[in-house]
């Protein structure tokens, strides 16, 4: 369960077992390229610590929380055996990292997976993926949030050059782009513009517009609360 609180009080937001399922592998990843002392070192291992930290919530039984935990291992076990086989070109330097950016009126905070440092003093971005089968150049091109920690890590270490990746790990597929400085410029010219859209506007003055995947947002009982809100009519 996650708590939002806004004006009018505390909300609560309901669990959500895809949420469980990619953090606990997420973790499960930590450990195993964490260069501290986890005592995880090997793809075994790692399968070991997710049973150990493995989150529960929001599953709607017993039986499909095992069956997802039964998944889980054999997700992690066939990413990280072939890990062994072939491990990574570069040397992991963050895991689990928050970085910051000051744009002026607000700051960008970006949390990444890993960070590889590759052979040639490159910074590769290196984002897991639990729900995906493939992955494409493409789809790192346009996923904003690759773009955003490209940009976040651009400007933190302006003497490297900076890359990511997205890894499929029910696959093993993986797609690697690097942004232009121009590229990375407009992206940042774009955030600022929107967030001080966001800074500016009167929210209050705003009547929420129902859309067809309100029904499935956590905040929406927020949006009822508006006198002039109007939900949808069943087809």
């Amino acid at each position: 369960m996650w708590t939002y609180v806004n004006p009018r009080g505390r909300y609560y937001m309901r669990a959500k077992s895809y949420f469980s399922f990619g953090t606990s592998l997420h973790q499960a990843l930590q450990r195993f390229y964490d260069a501290g002392d986890t005592g995880v070192t090997t793809a075994s291992e790692a399968v070991a610590a997710l049973e150990e930290s493995w989150i529960d919530s929001g599953y709607e039984t017993p039986d499909q929380m095992a069956d997802a935990l039964s998944e889980g291992k054999e997700i992690l076990a066939r990413h990280l055996e072939a890990v062994e086989q072939q491990p990574p070109s570069g040397k992991t330097v963050f895991i689990e990292r928050q970085f910051r950016h000051d744009l002026g009126e607000f700051v960008l905070i970006g949390r990444v997976d890993r960070v590889d440092e590759q052979p040639d003093g490159t910074y590769r971005i290196v984002d897991y993926k639990s729900g995906r089968e493939s992955v494409s150049e493409d789809d790192v091109r346009n996923d904003i949030a690759m773009s955003i920690y490209q940009l976040i890590l651009s400007r933190r270490f302006d003497d490297r050059r900076v890359e990511a990746s997205i890894v499929a790990l029910r696959s093993g597929e993986e797609a690697t782009v690097r942004l232009s400085s121009a590229q990375l410029t407009e992206l940042e010219q774009d955030l600022v513009a929107i967030g001080q859209e966001i800074l500016r506007r009167n929210w209050d003055e705003m009547t929420p517009v129902a859309k067809p995947l309100c029904e499935r947002c956590d905040f929406l009982p927020l949006c009822r609360q508006h006198p002039d809100y109007e939900p949808l009519l069943p087809a």
